[in-house]
């Protein structure tokens, strides 16, 4: 009976099915390029501050209260408009008693005047001695310096009127009031009675750290900075709200010497700026090209992200990937330019890398190139 029961179980499992040995999945299929060289245009973006071309204080060259304000604030004015009214009426005065005392002294120079003429005959024909005619030429002299003082007078008074209307020495945009009508101003106040900017057109500063002001005059031919600056391309102006200021700009200055405490160079780019888009104040950043001869370029999109540090996946020559950091110094388009980390004819897997895990093999597939040679 055990016989029989033994050749039944040994029946019954080989008739039962086999269980197939797990297989090995397949290397996953990738886009894979080559990484080319080749020359490239990258943009860098500096931080600056714009200007008018004048931008000067307002102030009172005299004493008084604020009668009048001929504009508002933030109006355009021209040169010789007026902007304020002091009260002009103790200057009226001063004016008026200069005149009186230059009428006093034209009247004491006439009648030196005529004692000259009245004692040149009379010594003439020894009836009186010329004692007394030196004495009235004296007195003439001193009439004479008496009337141009009063002159000066008048002038002073007349300098100090016109002073009480407070005018605009230049075209441009004024700024806000902080003295109201009424206000009790004077040319010792530490507050300008407001500021005038012209912006026709404007000055913007930025600075460059030394590396990149390096680089920056090895782009351009010349011996001197001047020939420099005069075969620098345009540049752009990117305004607080990143749009890009309509009109470019033209580089005419750069500072004498390196500022000791950032390690910069200040520049001076000059914007036309004939719709009064920008005014004195206003902030952005300027940018600037930079040609890069033998770039090495990488998609941004075979790039990945990991702890502030940018990674690629490279292909080895049995297909296997590496995970690789790379040293970033620009960008150019969609691609990154590349200092360190790859080098012209590596394989980097163009898309795909969140399945990748280091040193698996996959299969590559040749990826569209992304990579243009600028």
């Amino acid at each position: 009976m055990k016989n029989i029961l033994l050749a039944l179980a040994i029946f019954l499992y080989g008739c039962a099915p086999k269980q197939e040995a797990p297989t090995t999945p397949p290397p996953p299929t990738l886009p894979v390029v080559e990484i080319v060289s080749g020359l490239a245009t990258t943009y860098q973006e500096y931080p600056a501050s714009v200007e008018g071309t004048v931008n000067v204080e307002i102030r009172p060259q005299v004493a008084g209260y604020l009668d009048k304000v001929f504009v508002d604030e933030g109006a355009y004015v021209k040169a010789g408009q007026p902007l304020f009214k002091i009260n002009d009426q103790p200057f009226r005065e001063q004016l008026n008693n200069a005149k009186a005392s230059l009428s006093a002294a034209n009247a004491t120079l006439i009648n030196t005047q005529l004692e000259i003429d009245k004692f040149t005959p009379l010594v003439a024909n020894k009836v009186i001695s010329d004692y007394q005619l030196k004495s009235a030429k004296a007195a003439n002299s001193v009439a004479l310096a008496n009337v141009e003082q009063a002159k000066a007078m008048v002038g002073t008074a007349q300098i100090n009127l016109g002073y009480s209307t407070v005018k605009a020495p230049v075209n441009g945009f004024v700024g806000r009031f902080p003295k109201k009508k009424g206000s009790l101003v004077s040319p010792t106040d530490p507050e300008a009675l407001t500021q005038l900017s012209d912006v026709q057109e404007v000055r913007v500063y930025f600075a460059l750290g030394e590396d990149d002001f390096i680089n920056f005059k090895k782009q351009y031919g010349g011996a001197t900075l001047n020939d420099k600056l005069k075969k620098m391309d345009p540049i752009s102006l990117l305004l607080a709200d990143q749009t890009v200021y309509p009109t470019q700009g033209k580089i005419d200055m750069i500072d004498g010497q390196f500022d000791k405490n950032t390690g910069a160079i200040t520049m001076r780019a000059t914007f036309k700026n004939a719709q009064g888009l920008l005014r004195s104040g206003n902030t952005g950043k300027v940018r600037l090209s930079l040609q890069h001869d033998s770039a090495i370029l990488v998609p941004q999109s075979a790039t990945i992200e990991m702890q502030d540090k940018v990674f690629v996946y490279t292909v080895s020559s049995d297909n296997k990937v590496k995970k690789m950091p790379i040293t970033i110094v620009g960008k150019s388009g969609k691609d990154y330019l590349v200092k360190d980390g790859v080098k012209a004819g590596d394989r980097i897997v163009f898309s795909g890398l969140d399945i990748l895990q280091e040193g698996i093999a996959i299969t590559p597939e040749k990826a569209k190139p992304a990579l243009a040679q600028n």
